[in-house]
């Protein structure tokens, strides 16, 4: 009876599944990126940004390892010989080593001190004026030194602060009948750096703090008023709290 029956059962059929060839895995993923186009040319311009102006220049980082002339042109970097570490090695080597060190730490230091803050305040600042017409013109004033070149930010530097010269500094030596030397003071350059970094970036920072304010919800201002609450305490227990996640 087992040998009858075994013979009886229906032959089991065993089913492979046909592995996906690279063609097939291409041609879906190029029917899901034309699925996508529109997307994908909505992303064309930020990646070409990115590409042009962040890893392209990378490319000239082969300079610090070669022995070039600052008059060969492109054809003069890469016929350029090859050094090594050479100039790494001359460079840890110097006696302007740890001043170098020191003014790169005590310089980003007093930006991000300095620089950090000054738009979240001018932002609370401006977010206090009532009058349209004047908080916009101070947003234009303040928005234009970012489209300034720092190239240009330096000669205007030069030319308001020159030890010969110089707008404030002639001004000052009228007034006070002593000679005045900013740019001529080491002691200065520090101070005078940081404050053309935050004049230069204050407006432009502001932008991101001013729409997260323009997002907050006017009657949590209504109820603290109603409350007894001054401006100061608003911007303290409402608009700060509601900006942290920018700031």
């Amino acid at each position: 009876m087992s040998s009858e029956a075994s013979s009886k059962q229906a032959p089991t059929l065993s089913i492979q599944r046909e592995r996906p060839t690279k063609d097939s895995k291409l041609q879906r993923l190029l029917k899901r990126m034309w699925f996508h186009r529109f997307y994908y040319m909505l992303a064309l311009p930020g990646i070409l940004y990115f590409v042009i102006f962040h890893y392209l220049p990378m490319l000239g980082i082969v300079i610090a390892f070669k022995d070039i002339s600052p008059f060969g042109g492109v054809e003069g970097i890469i016929e350029a010989p090859w050094v090594g570490f050479k100039h790494f090695e001359r460079f840890f080597n110097s006696i302007f080593f740890w001043d170098v060190v020191e003014n790169t730490l005590v310089i980003s230091g007093l930006k991000i001190l300095f620089g950090f803050p000054a738009p979240i305040i001018f932002a609370l600042m401006l977010n206090e004026v009532m009058r349209v017409k004047f908080k916009r013109l101070v947003q234009t004033i303040s928005y234009l030194p970012h489209f300034i070149s720092w190239v240009v930010v330096t000669g205007l530097v030069t030319a308001l602060l020159a030890t010969s010269g110089g707008v404030i500094t002639e001004f000052l030596n009228n007034l006070t009948g002593e000679n005045w030397s900013f740019l001529g003071n080491p002691d200065h350059f520090r101070g005078i750096l940081v404050s053309s970094h935050v004049w230069k970036t204050i407006g432009w920072s502001s932008i991101l703090y001013l729409a997260a304010m323009s997002a907050i919800d006017p009657a949590l201002y209504e109820a603290a008023s109603i409350d007894g609450a001054n401006r100061f305490q608003m911007a303290r227990h409402i608009t700060i709290p509601s900006i942290a996640f920018v700031i």
